[in-house]
């Protein structure tokens, strides 16, 4: 009796050992799908989505806004995960790529590393630094706030040689890879380390050699890109106002008086928009305005320095309205060319 009575025990025990060798490797095969397994499964047959973690966000927030976002088929085992492994402790911002078919372990390796994809940021078409400020602060976490600030921190760009009004001069127009939790401060680091990439002693050369300084380049390249579109004139253009500065002229440039004005809605300068007082109206003052009107895209900084060398003192739009305009060398020249351009503006009733 006792024989069969330990062959049955050992049978079950046998049975009850094996029973839970097989829960154990069924519970480790299920732990290993949940962290191993696909748990990204993002709606609208798209390959991967973007998720965004401010500075500064707790745990309780990320987890909140991972949720709320739905590409996790199994939130829950994702946020068990993130309690084992300490994330809360581990958080860091940015842009993250969050692909179709990740793991849980996939997902949250990348959170932890920080492994997050860098933005293209780009800027152009800037007339004002309120324009600029809006611009950025559409493409990185920066808010529009932080970045006006930034503009007030005159021990910031004073070292760097520039003043609380040509300070925009620094920004040159362009596409930039960087990270989207790029801070206010860190941008304009990186827009000065650009700035001095980009005067390169080539471009120093030629500003020592017109006379100016770089700032002073971007200044005027700012009133070129302004009076023309056409690549193919500007360094004419630019040789005009280069020889009206040499011979204390003031180089009447309407699209300064625009910008003095404020109202970019103008299409043709008027003698009442000549009566404001304003450093930037270049009727009443001689010299560069303070600070430049427009960022100017660098082929119009390169075709400034490469300006003409000519005797042209003026110049006016062609009255065919082709964008391209006629140069004279006398007032007497010029006003006859600027009649023809006037008449063509009243018939077309452009005011």
């Amino acid at each position: 009796m006792s024989k069969i009575f330990c062959k049955k025990n050992k049978k079950r025990i046998f049975a009850v050992s094996l029973s839970f060798l097989l829960i154990i490797v069924a519970i480790g095969i299920y732990s290993y799908y949940k962290i191993y397994g696909s748990n990204v499964n993002i709606p609208e047959n798209k390959e991967s989505v973007f998720f965004y973690i401010k500075t500064g966000s707790d745990y309780n927030t990320v987890m909140k806004d991972i949720e709320e976002a739905g590409f996790l088929k199994d939130f829950l085992s994702f946020k068990i995960l993130t309690e084992i492994t300490n994330y809360s402790n581990k958080i860091k911002p940015g842009k993250y790529q969050i692909k179709n078919g990740m793991s849980n372990k996939e997902l949250l390796d990348m959170l932890i590393i920080g492994k997050q994809v860098p933005i293209k940021l780009t800027f152009n078409n800037i007339r004002t630094k309120e324009q600029l400020i809006s611009r950025i602060s559409h493409q990185i976490e920066a808010d529009s706030l932080s970045l006006a600030k930034t503009f007030e921190k005159k021990e910031l760009y004073e070292s760097w040689g520039f003043d609380s009004i040509n300070i925009i001069a620094m920004f040159i127009p362009n596409t930039y890879e960087l990270y989207w939790n790029t801070s206010a401060t860190q941008f304009f680091e990186r827009m000065h380390k650009e700035y001095q990439e980009f005067w390169n002693s080539e471009r120093l050369r030629k500003a020592e050699d017109m006379g100016l300084k770089p700032i002073e380049v971007t200044i005027l390249a700012s009133i070129v890109a302004m009076e023309t579109k056409k690549t193919d004139e500007m360094s004419c253009i630019a040789g005009v106002y280069i020889n009206r500065l040499k011979k204390g002229i003031p180089l009447q440039a309407d699209p300064t008086i625009v910008y003095a004005n404020g109202d970019f809605s103008i299409n043709r300068v008027l003698r009442k928009h000549l009566e404001i007082d304003s450093p930037y109206n270049t009727y009443k003052y001689k010299g560069l305005p303070p600070g430049p009107i427009c960022l100017p895209e660098p082929v119009v900084v390169d075709k400034t320095l490469d300006y003409e060398k000519h005797d042209y003192l003026y110049f006016c739009a062609k009255y065919d309205f082709s964008g391209y305009h006629i140069f004279a060398k006398t007032p007497v020249e010029h006003s006859r060319n600027a009649a023809r351009y006037h008449s063509a503006l009243n018939k077309r009733k452009i005011k």
